[in-house]
């Protein structure tokens, strides 16, 4: 009888452990329309257990140039599981209204290749779920080009004004730090 119930109590742990292991991380709950395709992405079926770099964009800013740094940043890192997130934002006037502009800065100006979504809002009540979780983790952007760093279990480590660009060496630091966490 006492095998039995260490048994069932083993089982019971066991699926107790798999419907912990299987939620969903706050940050990750939702999706969001990839940049100029019908793919929306699944937050979480997508990044859940991935460090990530999150930072909002706009094609008509003067900090655009960081997507040439956020893609280098993107190919260096990407072999160790780290993922980019893009995410477009008319928040501060900056952004076109013509999605097909944003991707043509994106995509051919500056050979971006990491994930790129729709234009988001990213401040105040309208802020995509994504955005609101960052914020609430630490702060909404003040402007664009604001960056996020993010460990595996969808926590903010860090996150870094547009002043930084994605090679100073306190991003890279926080960035390896998200790669060496732990699921």
């Amino acid at each position: 009888m006492l095998m039995r119930w260490i048994a069932v109590s083993a089982l019971l742990m066991t699926f107790t452990g798999l419907a912990q292991a299987g939620e969903c991380p706050e940050l990750l709950q939702g999706s969001l329309q990839k940049l100029r395709a019908k793919e929306s992405i699944d937050l979480c079926q997508r990044f859940e257990g991935k460090p990530l770099v999150v930072v909002n964009t706009a094609s008509h800013c003067g900090f655009a140039p960081q997507f040439k740094s956020l893609e280098a940043l993107n190919q260096r890192f990407k072999g160790q599981g780290l993922e980019v997130i893009g995410v477009p934002s008319n928040d501060f006037k900056q952004e076109s209204k013509d999605t097909a502009e944003t991707a043509k800065v994106c995509y051919v100006n500056y050979g971006v290749t990491f994930t790129m979504t729709e234009p988001q809002a990213v401040r105040g009540d309208d802020a995509t779920h994504l955005f609101k979780v960052l914020a609430k983790q630490t702060s909404a952007p003040k402007w664009n080009f604001y960056k996020y760093v993010v460990d595996r279990k969808g926590q903010v480590i860090a996150s870094f004004s547009s002043l930084t660009k994605p090679d100073d060496p306190e991003f890279i630091a926080a960035v390896e730090q998200a790669l060496a966490s732990q699921p």
